[in-house]
């Protein structure tokens, strides 16, 4: 992954430490069909602020998709941005939001990768094993991989490879619009993941636990800034 130019180069000892942590959660992840029944399922995203985040979660029931919690957690930044680290970033304030949540969720939706990730340890992946809970990835961009392009009907899917390795699905959720990059996190196979992320795909190109969840983040971005 290269390093952006505009950026100073990281702490050569953090890289180290981070690369060695990330190993230790990469090795807890699980991958299986999910055990439960999903009746409440989240969506969380996270929202950078000059050297502050600010990290969402919304709980809705399932299948109805109803919208029954929305909570909040607002803090700096402990970690300078290193390519492939970006977990690190964002997991801590996600937990301290998580931690307000009234309702217990089945299962999470993160708005990044699962194990679509050149360690196979993306934000979905390691807030699954912090949290010990089933999670899954739904990303706007692809962070690594190769594929090839769905058909343009809403429910095409083309799989996401990397290094001979089936890692996620890239699925088209809306006609003609672009597609989304699904993988499992933890606790999670690709298939429940795929089926899930289409069948939350209602009008717009995000599932709604994730669309909510940055809709949100906008809303709640006007109380702290």
């Amino acid at each position: 992954m290269a390093w952006p130019s505009h950026l100073p180069p990281p702490d050569p000892q953090l890289v180290k430490t981070l690369t060695e942590q990330q190993e230790v959660l990469r090795k807890q992840v699980v991958l299986q069909k999910p055990d439960f029944d999903l009746k409440l399922l989240a969506g969380c995203d996270s929202s950078f602020i000059g050297e502050n985040i600010l990290s969402v979660f919304v709980v809705l029931t399932y299948p109805e998709l109803e919208l029954v919690e929305s909570v909040w957690h607002y803090g700096p930044v402990e970690l300078p941005y290193i390519p492939g680290f970006l977990a690190f970033r964002e997991a801590p304030n996600l937990v301290k939001a998580y931690g307000k949540l009234q309702h217990t969720p089945d299962l999470i939706m993160v708005d990044g990768h699962g194990i679509a990730h050149p360690r196979r340890l993306g934000i979905a992946s390691q807030l699954g094993v912090l949290l010990n809970k089933p999670t899954m990835g739904v990303a706007k961009k692809v962070l690594t991989g190769r594929y090839e392009e769905p058909a343009l009907m809403k429910g095409s899917i083309t799989p996401l490879l990397h290094r001979q390795e089936h890692i996620g699905n890239v699925i088209r959720t809306k006609d003609k619009v672009k597609p989304v990059f699904v993988s499992p996190g933890h606790l999670m196979d690709l298939e429940t993941a795929t089926t899930i992320a289409l069948q939350t795909a209602i009008k717009h190109k995000l599932p709604e636990p994730t669309r909510l969840a940055d809709h949100y983040a906008e809303v709640y971005k006007k109380e702290v800034v």
